[in-house]
């Protein structure tokens, strides 16, 4: 599995301390990002291996993850914790989710300009190794997942139809 995109030292590590736990209550972890200076949260996004994430998965997560916060003392400062699911616009944090949300429009932001520009909105073509291939029409744009500092799934219809799909599936 590649490393989530853009974690700053300090997200590393409350990953490391973290998603084996999150994986030993049978969730996947999408993004984790810590973030505020005066107000600091530290949302997890997470979800069940069928894409689905309960309000009451919210609570259980949040249960069990407080306390190993707490005994291994990672966070210094007073902080919310913000536990969710990932939502229909979802991040795309791995290489696995660009493979998984092939033909589906993006928003991609990056470390470094390619060919002048940071910022880029199409359809995930494909990847390849570790590359993004992003359908930018007429173009095609071959991105290193390693310079991806943001991305993201954009609104969509082809979107909203899919998520209808899989809850009538779930229901």
């Amino acid at each position: 599995m590649r490393d989530l995109v853009a974690l700053s030292f300090k997200e590393k590590q409350l990953r490391k301390l973290l998603e084996p736990e999150i994986a030993s209550l049978g969730f996947e972890l999408i993004r984790l990002r810590f973030s505020g200076n005066t107000r600091k949260a530290l949302q997890i996004m997470a979800e069940q291996s069928d894409g689905t994430m309960t309000v009451g998965d919210c609570t259980d997560l949040s249960h069990a993850l407080s306390p190993l916060l707490d005994v291994e003392d990672s966070i210094n400062d007073q902080y919310s914790l913000e536990i969710s699911s990932p939502g229909i616009d979802r991040p795309l944090t791995k290489l696995e989710h660009f493979e998984q949300w092939m033909g589906y429009k993006a928003k991609v932001e990056l470390n470094q300009p390619i060919h002048g520009q940071r910022r880029f909105r199409g359809v995930i073509g494909a990847t390849k190794g570790s590359i993004v291939v992003l359908d930018i029409f007429p173009e095609t744009v071959h991105i290193q997942f390693s310079q991806i500092s943001k991305a993201r799934l954009v609104m969509s219809e082809k979107l909203l139809n899919r998520n209808q799909e899989e809850r009538i599936i779930s229901d």
